[in-house]
């Protein structure tokens, strides 16, 4: 039997356990738009970058300017199936964009965590529990 390549070197990835970065369509459009994302990132977001990349946080892998499902995510965290999305003045502007968007990630059993630009500017500690708290929930069974 043919094993698939993803499967030969993440033997623990597969459509069972949610993996949806791996195998998804994605434009190179798009790509390019989270690349200069990642370059032009909001000042918050590069502050709260800073604790969630390289494992920081309790040693889970984040990703910035993840593309799932067509939509460019600012953080990502496949292990706790977390994405977080930092809301700014644009975000007024776009609510119903915003909630079509969220109901389409939470059908792919993701939690949405928005958190605002202002309390990472106020309380980064508190922010960083929040999102240490989500984690945890979402990694126990």
């Amino acid at each position: 039997m043919d094993i698939p390549t993803s499967q030969k070197y993440f033997p623990d990835r597969n459509r069972e356990t949610g993996n949806i970065v791996i195998g998804q369509k994605v434009s190179s459009t798009k790509v390019q738009r989270a690349k200069e994302l990642r370059r032009q990132m909001t000042p918050e977001e590069k502050i709260l970058w800073q604790y969630l990349r390289a494992n920081r946080l309790n040693q889970l892998h984040f990703r910035r300017q993840q593309i799932i499902d067509g939509f460019i995510v600012d953080f990502y965290c496949h292990a706790a199936r977390l994405v977080i999305e930092m809301d700014g003045e644009i975000h007024q502007q776009q609510v119903e964009y915003d909630a079509e968007r969220d109901r389409i990630l939470s059908a792919r059993g993701l939690q949405l965590l928005r958190i605002s630009n202002e309390e990472v500017r106020q309380n980064l500690d508190k922010v960083l529990v929040i999102i240490s708290t989500a984690c945890t929930r979402n990694l126990t069974p």
